[in-house]
């Protein structure tokens, strides 16, 4: 893939030669992320991060990932206060704020919307989530965790067995993340949910014509040999109703109990967060917290990773990086 002043949409863009370019691109924003050395490569340019539907870690990891490169970052968030709620479509808004921004990232809420939008898009276009469509460089993170996990374990992505449970229906993150674990070699997947919630056909028909072994059910019972446990949260934003909702909230928890019952010893915790805490959901206990498997912090670091790389590429600065990096001269508790 020719990254340079591409749309970053969909995951079906990617194969395994491109994941792999992303990856070594991120691999090499350790420094920056980690504050041990600053670049400027991106000086000057703009990001407009545009996010129309809730968002804390997506939204702020896609600023900072800029900032880190030395780019500048304007923000609009919430469909009320862009003129979206006037009536002005998505094309005219692309028209008018791709004449601000050297790339734009977006979130809306409507499936399919990141991409009407990049029809009218000037500059390259990052989809940070299209409502329960996809969330590409989600699943690009998520996949750079697992090869990192799997690394540190001796392993690697090809042969891996993965267990996802929760809102496998409405859960984006699951979609676009099993899409691309469908290009590796080998891999088992495990989906754990309320039958209502289950993985949409589609997509359980792309991972079976890769050829992969699939068990779909509704009780996590027995032992799971998983090598990473994939959690999600109910989407309680995609149901028609509240009510709707809460009758799946809880439904499948995980604590240290349910860890030790089910999992490996060395089984990763992964979440694409947030993750529901308030005592009726809680899908990820806190007794979770300080177990070495528990990955879900390290995912986030890694999100900032990714997002570089993804920046880099498609403003083709890739191999400009280094040429502009300084030393950092204040005090960074990274970098002890």
């Amino acid at each position: 893939m020719n990254f340079k002043g591409q749309h970053i949409l969909s995951v079906n863009q990617f194969d395994r030669d491109s994941i792999q370019a992303i990856f070594d691109v991120a691999d090499k924003m350790t420094p920056y992320a980690l504050r041990q050395k600053r670049t400027t490569v991106l000086d000057g340019a703009i990001l407009g991060n545009l996010f129309f539907e809730a968002s804390t870690r997506t939204r702020v990891s896609f600023g900072t990932a800029f900032n880190l490169l030395g780019g500048e970052v304007r923000e609009t968030t919430g469909m009320s206060s862009s003129a979206l709620a006037k009536g002005e479509s998505l094309f005219d808004t692309a028209r008018v704020l791709s004449g601000y921004s050297d790339i734009i990232t977006m979130r809306h809420p409507q499936s399919g919307s990141v991409s009407e939008f990049a029809e009218g898009s000037r500059v390259p276009v990052i989809n940070g989530g299209d409502g329960a469509n996809e969330h590409p460089t989600q699943a690009l993170l998520d996949l750079y965790t697992i090869s990192k996990e799997q690394q540190y374990h001796g392993g690697q992505i090809d042969g891996i067995h993965i267990a996802m449970i929760g809102d496998l229906k409405y859960g984006r993150t699951v979609h676009s993340l099993s899409k691309l674990l469908s290009l590796f070699k080998n891999v088992r997947f495990t989906l754990i949910s309320p039958k209502e919630l289950a993985m949409p056909e589609a997509i359980l028909q792309v991972i079976r014509d890769a050829g992969h072994s699939v068990k779909v059910t509704d009780q996590l019972e027995g032992s799971v040999d998983a090598d990473i446990c994939y959690q999600t949260r109910i989407q309680e934003e995609r149901f028609e109703t509240q009510a709707e909702a809460d009758k799946y909230r809880g439904k499948f928890r995980l604590n240290q109990t349910i860890y030790t019952k089910h999992f490996q010893s060395k089984t990763v915790i992964m979440h694409p967060l947030p993750r529901d805490s308030r005592a009726d959901a809680n899908e990820l206990d806190n007794d979770l917290n300080l177990h070495p498997n528990l990955a879900i912090f390290r995912q986030a670091d890694n999100g900032v990773l990714v997002r570089m790389a993804l920046f880099a590429l498609t403003l083709g600065v890739e191999n400009l990086v280094s040429k502009y990096d300084r030393d950092v001269h204040w005090y960074s508790s990274k970098r002890l």
